[in-house]
């Protein structure tokens, strides 16, 4: 079964219907039996593992597309950890996975075939502690290692994914909520996996609560997570009394995940001092903790360098750093002074992290954008090596390919330059535009034989992908 390019199919006004119709099938029976279904044989055998692979990229392809996701390096990296730490220890540890942030103001989550999970920014800021996140994702991985969401395919063998996918969001929009069994199977293999990866058990429950008194609150209706997937009261008491037999490891004072939190919140908030005033009405409470309380002044600092007030974000993460080491104050420091034009500072820094941290991917990123500001041609050629190692390793990043394509052309290597830009194309989804760009530079006659040969390779890739989706070059 070939993958089809979802922006052909649906339009652009159904992409949340579909995102948010992943893991919540019309309702068939409201049951609480927490037996495992009876999926049969060949519901492993609806997708192969080529399929769920190529089911994926093209999904995040198109995503990227519509610009939904988040793809800050400390954000994305916290919860792809996060999510796969959870699928380390859950009952299949040998499916593959996707875990990826969207920006969007809903409270709401995903899981879709090809092992790819989603979590809104709506959702991550609504929660008061890792374990509320973990235990989403926990439950959104269960959907996925117990074949829930290839019950809905068996029936539509004949159609692509992504059509039987905009059906079932349209079921949706109609009305129905998440199959009550698989609801529950999902919260009790959920919160096994919970435990085990070291997260508190009560964070699924916990987050469950909170949005049934968010729901007693609102009276327009519930946040979206509900409508998707369903909470009753003794839904919430079950999943409470599982974790309560399960051990509770001693979990982490949870400094991380409230730092990716205020810097998400930080980046979201519709302006510089709409995120000021949250941050200083969370500080008035009398009940947060000494790392949320860092955090919430690592928030106050980022959005003080975005209102361009850098004094101010200068002295709050300034006293951080004399507190505590941490490379999240570094390398915000490091952004601070290449924003105050302090660019030879910036360097120096993040120079050191790159050596003392050799392959992280946020400073990697960090360090070449503030090698290439200059437009340095010496460099924009070592931009180029600490991008290109980045490659090696995140091969569907289009960011990437479009950082290094700019090193590369102001290093002086047009060829490598237009290179990566037509796969930037292509990990947007502009797969058809990707090979415009290389015939075009194919054309050139002034490359070198190995120049040619690895691009007339490339080409001929994507006129067989382009095949496969039924398209002709134009």
């Amino acid at each position: 079964m070939s993958s089809v390019k979802l922006s052909r199919i649906i339009p652009s006004r159904l992409l949340v219907l579909v995102f948010t119709a992943c893991t919540s099938l019309a309702s068939v029976a409201q049951t609480k039996q927490l037996e495992l279904p009876d999926m049969g044989a060949s519901a492993e055998t609806i997708l192969s593992r080529a399929e769920e692979k190529e089911y994926a990229k093209a999904l995040v392809r198109q995503m990227r597309a519509y610009e939904v996701l988040n793809e800050d390096p400390l954000i994305s990296a916290y919860f792809e950890d996060m999510g796969f730490r959870l699928a380390s220890n859950s009952d299949r540890p040998d499916k593959a996975f996707t875990f990826v942030v969207i920006n969007q103001p809903v409270v709401n989550a995903f899981a879709a075939p090809g092992g790819v999970i989603a979590l809104y920014s709506g959702l991550i800021l609504a929660a008061d502690d890792e374990n509320e996140v973990a235990g989403v994702l926990a439950h959104e991985i269960a959907h996925i290692t117990q074949l829930h969401l290839y019950r809905a395919l068996e029936n539509q063998k004949a159609m692509t994914i992504p059509i039987a996918l905009a059906m079932l969001g349209l079921i949706l929009a109609g009305g129905g909520g998440g199959e009550a069994q698989n609801e529950y199977e999902a919260d009790r293999i959920g919160i096994s996996t919970l435990s085990r990866a070291g997260y508190d058990p009560a964070g699924m429950g916990e987050f469950f609560e909170k949005m049934s008194r968010i729901t007693r609150a609102m009276g327009e209706g519930p946040p979206e997570y509900l409508r998707t997937h369903p909470v009753s009261v003794s839904r919430i008491a079950e999943a409470d009394n599982r974790a309560q037999n399960l051990p509770v490891k001693t979990t982490s004072d949870g400094k991380d995940f409230y730092l990716v939190q205020a810097r998400l919140r930080a980046m979201t908030e519709k302006s510089p001092d709409t995120a000021l005033e949250w941050f200083d009405h969370r500080m008035d409470r009398a009940d947060i903790s000494q790392a949320e309380n860092d955090a919430l002044y690592y928030g106050r600092a980022i959005a003080l360098q975005n209102k361009g007030d850098y004094e101010k974000a200068r002295k709050l993460l300034q006293n951080l750093m004399d507190r505590d080491q941490h490379l999240a104050y570094e390398l915000q420091m490091a952004d601070l002074d290449l924003d105050s034009g302090f660019d030879g500072k910036a360097i120096d820094r993040l120079a050191g992290l790159y050596h003392s941290f050799p392959g992280n991917h946020a400073i990697s990123m960090q360090y070449a954008q503030a090698l290439l500001k200059s437009q340095n041609q010496r460099q924009a050629a070592t931009a180029a090596v600490v991008l290109r190692q980045q490659i090696l390793v995140r091969p569907n990043d289009p960011n990437l390919y479009e950082l290094y394509a700019r090193s590369a052309n102001i290093a002086g290597d047009k060829v490598r330059a237009r290179e990566a830009i037509a796969e930037s194309y292509y990990l947007r989804g502009g797969i058809h535009e990707a090979a415009m760009q290389l015939q075009e530079l194919a054309a050139k006659d002034d490359l070198d034989y190995y120049e040619r040969a690895r691009i007339t390779a490339r080409i001929n890739q994507l006129r067989l992908e382009l095949a496969k989706l039924g398209k002709e070059e134009q």
